[in-house]
């Protein structure tokens, strides 16, 4: 092995090298050690480093545990591969803990994860105890690996080992579980710790928000800066999904000052994460100045952007942007085309849908199952439930998703007798419906008057699944009651929900009483809504027909007035043609359009 490496690595060491003095190495005298150990410690490049290591090995030195421990260190920090670094640790006859942990955090950042989880386990096959340097590293793989009972067992092995106070390892495993979806787990850990520092509050804020829980996060976040430490850019990184999520753009904003305050909010993650804030929280044009600022912009500002677009029904510029990610040659992902596509359905912009269709073939990702459902619902808002039914039955693994966004298609088209067969056909396939796919049932039952399987389909989440009705299902199920014109029976389910009915479930009904010129029910539900929502302008208008219909002129004008006096204005109809992959916007009114 000597041989084979001094012809790889054989130029010749610079003129400058120091003089050798002569130093005891493990009970004998070797002159070479200490300038090694110089050269070692300023060493900057890799080709300086093969040159060394070229030298040491002439001088017979890569036994040395001291020296080969620093050789694998600078191999591991200047080569992004751990191979050759692994292949000297190998050539260790008896390596040591300290080598052993400098490899496990070469695997642990570098990759496989697998490797340091081995790593640590031959520690103990060889009678090593790992100290409060090796648990860190461990823990971070089995939390990259999301390997949860190893890492159960590493927690094991930190309390049996005496480290359960560290606070290091501690912050570890907060992290771990928490990435693990183990939100419990990490709260227990977090609690027992009797220090914190910045590390420790930002694992705690960033598990609550990975899993969803918003408002615990902030809370967190709260006790953090209460409690006297100062957040860094990683913390507020962590904590503005939650804005976003919850929409406090308010919050958000204090968090961007906070961040200029602190110097980073030149930093690309944040400027990212801020992006997605302010388009979450509908301020495009704040978004779209950050987006412009970025002076090197990685993919995510890019996703950021666009999706920031999608969400705001402004599909045209997400289609825009996307392009000009074509023409600067920009490598996209999979989350972008999720965008695209969407922003496609939402403008029922077919042939931009089938162009975006063909470069997700070029990328060979039709099999992706984000990007097919994606698909499936384009071709069924942009009315081609051939084509959607296409990339369904070409799906080589359908999710419940997938099955969902499919069943959706066929409610959607008013095929609500396919959205059953869909719906059997899954279950017989074993696969388990979620939220969703009952809501995409119910709205499929309504669209098609199918009233006796609507009220089935309803039960049976509770009974066969243990799902509870959320709002959304129980306002499927009154705009079905009420389509079929059993107002009271629907008014009387009101009542009687399992949750607090919200302004859609009221509406719903609002719109039946139109439809079956019900003047009485109408002013009933009109004050529920009202008192939820004064300030939708929807409704004043629907409840003002339905006075119109029934003649009472007078309550259409107070109605009329009232919406003056909030200054209310109903929004116009519109509509989009696309030609030639340009769309063109017709807005309702007396005014034509010249083409």
């Amino acid at each position: 092995m000597s041989a084979k490496l001094l012809r790889k690595l054989n130029p010749p060491l610079p003129s400058t090298l120091p003089n050798l003095i002569t130093h005891p190495i493990n009970g004998h005298t070797n002159r070479h050690q200490l300038p090694y150990n110089y050269l070692l410690s300023s060493c900057s490049s890799l080709p300086q480093l093969n040159q060394i290591h070229a030298r040491i090995l002439t001088h017979g030195l890569s036994q040395n545990l001291l020296i080969t421990t620093k050789i694998i260190t600078l191999y591991i920090n200047l080569v992004p591969t751990m191979c050759y670094a692994r292949k000297l640790f190998d050539e260790i006859p008896q390596p040591d803990v300290f080598l052993r942990n400098t490899l496990i955090r070469g695997y642990a950042d570098s990759g496989p994860c697998e490797e340091a989880i081995v790593l640590y386990k031959s520690m103990h096959f060889d009678g090593l105890l790992p100290d409060n340097y090796t648990f860190p590293f461990v823990v971070r793989s089995c939390a990259v690996l999301s390997a949860l009972r190893e890492g159960e067992e590493v927690h094991c092995n930190v309390i049996k080992n005496g480290f359960d106070s560290d606070m290091f390892v501690q912050s570890s495993l907060v992290s771990m579980y928490s990435q693990s979806g183990e939100v419990s787990c990490s709260e227990r850990v977090f609690d027992e710790m009797s220090v914190r520092n910045i590390v420790s509050w930002t694992a705690m804020v960033a598990g609550y928000v990975q899993n969803g829980f918003f408002k615990e996060g902030l809370s967190v976040f709260r006790r953090m800066t209460g409690s006297g430490t100062r957040p860094n850019k990683v913390t507020l990184v962590s904590v503005l999904p939650a804005c976003a999520g919850l929409e406090f753009s308010n919050l958000g904003m204090l968090i961007h000052g906070y961040g200029v305050k602190l110097g980073v909010d030149s930093d690309v993650s944040l400027i990212n994460s801020l992006i997605a804030l302010y388009g979450k929280c509908g301020d495009v044009v704040r978004a779209r100045s950050l987006f412009d600022q970025v002076e090197e912009r990685n993919l995510v500002s890019w996703n950021a952007m666009i999706a920031a677009y999608e969400q705001n029904d402004m599909g045209r510029e997400a289609i825009k942007l996307f392009r000009r990610i074509m023409s600067e040659k920009v490598e996209f992902d999979y989350i972008t085309l999720v965008s695209v596509i969407s922003a496609c359905a939402g403008l029922g912009a077919l042939n931009t849908g089938r162009w975006v269709h063909e470069i997700v073939a070029r990328k060979g990702v039709e099999t992706n199952v984000s990007i097919a459902n994606s698909l499936i619902d384009m071709y069924a808002k942009c009315g081609s439930i051939d084509l959607a039914k296409n990339v369904f039955e070409n799906l080589p693994q359908r999710s419940v998703v997938s099955w969902t966004a499919m069943i959706g298609a066929c409610g959607d088209h008013g095929n609500g007798g396919d959205a059953l067969e869909l719906y059997e056909k899954m279950l017989k396939e074993g696969v388990k419906p979620n939220r969703s796919t009952f809501t995409e049932l119910l709205t499929a039952c309504r669209h098609s008057g199918l009233i006796n399987e609507g009220r089935k389909y309803f039960d049976s989440m509770t009974r066969d699944f243990s799902i509870t009705p959320g709002v959304e299902h129980c306002a499927c199920l009154v705009d079905l009651l009420g389509r079929v014109g059993r107002l009271n029976e629907a008014y009387e389910f009101i009542k009687q929900m399992p949750v607090e009915p919200d302004v859609g479930v009221w509406g719903a009904l609002l719109s039946a009483c139109r439809i079956h010129g019900n003047l009485k029910l109408a002013e009933l539900v009109a004050d529920h809504i009202f008192l939820l929502d004064p300030q939708t302008v929807t409704y004043y208008v629907l409840m003002s027909n339905i006075y119109a219909d029934a003649g009472r002129w007078e309550d259409v004008e107070r109605l009329r007035n009232l919406m003056k006096e909030r200054e209310l204005k109903k929004i116009p109809g519109h509509s989009l043609v696309e030609v030639h992959r340009r769309f063109h916007t017709f807005l309702s009114g007396p005014k034509p359009r010249p083409r």
